[in-house]
């Protein structure tokens, strides 16, 4: 429980604004893009720069106050209702070397920031389906990219990292440095082991870029699935691919004609020519008769179309699944035509590619070597939640045979430990359980999806 004096000795260490319940910005910096999931710390910071993440972080663990921190909102897999949530969405920098191909951002920038002053450049870098998703969260979570097959997992491009660790520490980690074992865990270990206020990455050269979306009827799903399957095995490595059935309410924000419709959408991106994408594509052109068809040469700016992601809050529950192999049959079943599922997108994203291949720097991503990533989303809001609830688990029980994982930003709810555990390999684990006693032995970062610290007495090799 938080006293008054512990207040004012925070406001009196940090820049930026501390509030309660309440109380004016205390709604907005404590906002999700899941107004299900919802923080209602007894206070939060809305860090104004690095120093008042150090600050606050010092301040709590002299106190053994409980610390989360969010920048965009995304990464909510849990509330947290207690201790102190720091906002990093105040700290804006980018700062674009383009001799040496990279760009460093504060905590809270959005992909589509930086990508509005890179693409113009010619440069681009390992982003998600959505530009108004954080780099920094989604990079530490892994990062899964529209372009992942031929540039591998998100975390695989950052070079360095300015992080507050739990004893209030600032500090550059990098590969080569004393913290190397530490740089390797903030890659893919999320936020068990402190804030991290900066980060650089390498950006990649691009030149001609091609994609878009076919949209087929309901009925022609098993046709579509198939041909999608016997397409995605010979799609060479530069160029990425993703199914969805969709399940779309009757709302506003949505397009007119697709309102109240289970369309199944394939998403196509390469980089390439316009010639040899058409030749790429053609199989699927041809399966069925598309009703909609958006492929061709593009803009790389806009990018964030291919997907169709919603930029706003939506009340919703997600599950996700890294996969062996696809069971067609028993996806077809549970979402396919005639389903009558509540889940509004189930997502099959090709994998392999570069995201097959070790990156050049040790990381904890999971899914090398996995054959596909299974994302799903449903409405989280009466009348629906508790159709929404059942039908995840009877989806996920359907495709566990072929689950290997998953990854820590796709996972869901932040369960016990035993299911967290699943986020990433066995190994991987065993090295953050033991960093986290290291790092956290107060368990000050215990929200979400935390890794636990070890039990006393056991050994974690």
């Amino acid at each position: 429980m938080l006293t008054d004096t512990d207040l004012e000795d925070l406001r009196a260490a940090v820049r930026g604004p501390v509030s309660f319940p309440g109380d004016p910005g205390y709604d907005t910096d404590t906002m999700t893009v899941n107004p299900t999931l919802m923080h209602r710390p007894e206070a939060v910071l809305g860090a104004a720069g690095a120093a008042d993440v150090q600050a606050a972080v010092r301040w709590a663990g002299e106190r053994g106050i409980p610390l989360a921190v969010q920048a965009t909102g995304h990464s909510v897999s849990s509330p947290m209702d207690e201790g102190l949530l720091i906002n990093t969405s105040r700290l804006q920098d980018v700062v674009i070397n383009p001799d040496d191909g990279t760009a460093t951002v504060g905590a809270g920038v959005r992909w589509r920031t930086l990508l509005q002053q890179t693409v113009p450049l010619g440069l681009t870098g390992a982003h998600g389906s959505s530009g108004t998703v954080g780099i920094v969260g989604y990079s530490a979570g892994g990062g899964l990219p529209v372009m992942g097959r031929a540039l591998g997992f998100g975390s695989d491009h950052v070079r360095s990292i300015e992080v507050v660790t739990p004893d209030g520490r600032m500090r550059h980690v990098d590969s080569e440095g004393d913290d190397a074992e530490l740089f390797t865990l903030l890659r893919g270990g999320k936020g068990n082991f402190g804030i991290i206020t900066a980060m650089t990455h390498e950006l990649t050269p691009f030149q001609e870029f091609y994609g878009g979306g076919l949209m087929y009827p309901e009925a022609a799903g098993p046709e579509v699935l198939q041909a999608f399957l016997d397409w995605t095995a010979q799609l060479p490595s530069d160029a990425s691919a993703s199914l969805a059935f969709l399940h779309l309410p009757d709302v506003p924000f949505l397009p007119e004609e697709l309102r109240g419709t289970a369309p199944v959408h394939v998403r196509f991106a390469l980089f390439g020519s316009h010639e040899e994408g058409d030749l790429l594509i053609e199989p699927m052109r041809r399966v069925s008769v598309p009703f909609m068809d958006t492929i061709g040469p593009m803009d790389y700016s806009g990018i964030g179309s291919i997907h169709m992601d919603p930029d706003g809050p939506m009340p919703t529950m997600e599950r996700g699944a890294l996969l062996s192999s696809l069971p067609a049959a028993e996806l077809l079943e549970q979402v396919g035509p005639g389903s009558d599922t509540p889940l509004m997108m189930t997502e099959i994203r090709q994998m392999g590619g570069a995201m097959d291949t070790e990156p050049d720097i040790e990381d904890v991503v999971p899914g090398r070597g996995s054959a596909f990533h299974l994302f799903t989303v449903g409405l989280n809001a009466p009348p629906i939640a508790d159709a929404t609830a059942s039908a995840l688990e009877r989806l996920s029980a359907a495709t566990a045979a072929y689950s290997t994982g998953t990854m820590v930003n796709m996972h869901g709810p932040a369960g016990d430990p035993r299911d967290r555990r699943r986020a990433w390999e066995p190994a991987a684990f065993e090295r953050l359980q033991e960093a986290k006693a290291v790092y956290d032995p107060q368990n000050l970062f215990r929200f979400g999806h935390a890794v636990p610290l070890p039990e006393p007495g056991i050994s974690m090799r």
